[in-house]
């Protein structure tokens, strides 16, 4: 339950930020708990500004799911499914390809995540890898979570670091950042007990950075978490983030029940949704970037980010299929024109940029 805290805590917390100076785990819990989401949303719009002025960023982007068949069938998954299933499905090299070529022709960034197959192995991968590299040479490739690089390390029993170089050579440019959920133990322990642990996520991340492979980090929120454990996940990012300096944005996901083993529970509220945007953007002070996807937050609340410490709201990403599995009714794939609008109608300069935030083009 939520309680009201102290207009004295408040304060002391906006002087540290007016300061740049880092908040603490007492501040964080405090941030969580409060509800002023106007004092939060103008306190990580302050911070936002600091970092990126008056700029809103977006890409032109295309996912591809290669297969729904999952051995780690996560209880909070709606995507994942048994190879016996009758909606099961993997993608040939060719469909990949072929999916890939189907994109629209100024796509910047291929976006490449999957269940665990139990059958395919790791050549399957960097095969298709290989394939739309050489089909899409300029095309930037993000692909695979840490959690698919971990998994990948068991089935060729090859080192993580290994699986990492051998995915660069083929062509990947950078990881996405899904599979991180909630690192909290137990709780992880309850929502995905066959899937990579917390410990194993970030040594993957922390290996691929050193490897020069830049990612993205996520928070999946609104399932059984305690908010203290969304701010002990904040400050583990914020702390690799300060070893390594490989993460390009930070992206908190809200759950998304229906068709899953926890679908009694409520989805996060917009409110709770922008307070968690907020106190992202206040807790990972080295982080440039503030991602509000707007698939799984809907538009209007994404776009309403952007006065909340978000400067970017995704891309036209075409064919989601993870969220929409978990009865998400936003649009598949949202047009260009459409993103520049929602920016600009925030006040925001909308910038087209690649997946590692250089500058396609400005949109004054």
């Amino acid at each position: 339950m939520e309680t009201t805290i102290e207009k004295p805590n408040l304060i002391n917390i906006q002087k540290r930020v007016l300061n740049n100076e880092r908040l603490t785990r007492e501040d964080g819990i405090n941030l969580i708990n409060c509800n002023d989401i106007l004092f939060l949303g103008n306190l990580a719009k302050y911070v936002k500004e600091r970092k990126t002025g008056n700029q809103a960023y977006f890409n032109v982007n295309r996912h591809i799911n290669l297969t729904n068949i999952c051995v780690s069938r996560c209880k909070f998954c709606a995507f994942s499914c048994n190879k016996n299933d009758s909606n099961a499905y993997t993608m040939t090299i060719e469909e990949a390809a072929e999916t890939a070529l189907s994109a629209p022709k100024n796509i910047t960034e291929l976006h490449i995540v999957s269940g665990l197959h139990p059958d395919k192995p790791f050549n399957y991968y960097v095969d298709i890898i290989k394939t739309l590299r050489k089909a899409l040479p300029h095309i930037h490739i993000k692909a695979f979570t840490a959690v698919e690089i971990d998994y990948f390390s068991k089935i060729s029993g090859l080192s993580v670091k290994k699986v990492l170089q051998t995915l660069k050579n083929a062509g990947v440019d950078s990881l996405p950042g899904g599979g991180a959920e909630i690192f909290n133990t137990k709780v992880r322990k309850q929502i995905c007990p066959n899937k990579a642990t917390a410990e194993k996520w970030l040594n993957v991340t922390r290996t691929a950075h050193k490897l020069g492979l830049k990612s993205n980090a996520t928070i999946l929120y609104g399932h059984i978490e305690t908010l203290e454990d969304r701010i002990d996940h904040l400050i583990k990012i914020r702390e690799l983030q300060d070893e390594t300096n490989g993460f390009l944005t930070f992206i908190p996901l809200p759950f998304h029940p229906q068709n899953t083993e926890f679908s009694h529970l409520k989805k996060p509220t917009s409110a709770e949704n922008l307070k968690m945007i907020a106190v992202s953007r206040l807790m990972l002070d080295n982080f440039n970037h503030i991602k509000a996807y707007w698939i799984m937050m809907g538009p209007k609340v994404a776009q309403l980010s952007l006065d909340f410490g978000a400067d970017d709201i995704d891309g036209t990403i075409t064919e989601e299929k993870i969220t929409h599995a978990a009865g998400a009714q936003t649009d598949k794939f949202i047009e260009k024109n459409e993103l520049i609008e929602m920016i600009k109608e925030m006040g925001r300069v909308p910038v087209e940029r690649d997946t590692l935030y250089n500058v396609v083009r400005l949109y004054e």
